[in-house]
């Protein structure tokens, strides 16, 4: 699929089929991430830092998680 870049201001903008928008589960307003990859660039609503940092937080919580369990009480 093609989309084609518009100026918006100072910037270059492109508007995204409905199509494209119900398959990555966005809308007006949601943050979308480019990544770039070998084959080229990647458009997603995934934020690859976030699930980076949430596999350390559970990585934590399975390491201690007997002194989470005793400060919870």
């Amino acid at each position: 699929m093609k989309l084609k870049l518009r100026k918006i201001g100072n910037s270059l903008g492109a508007t995204f089929p409905k199509e494209i928008l119900d398959k990555l589960q966005v809308e007006e307003g949601d943050t979308i991430f480019v990544t770039q990859t070998p084959d080229g660039v990647q458009l997603t609503a995934y934020d690859p830092e976030f699930e980076a940092v949430m596999q350390a937080a559970e990585d934590v919580t399975r390491r201690y998680r007997n002194a989470l369990r005793e400060l919870a009480k």
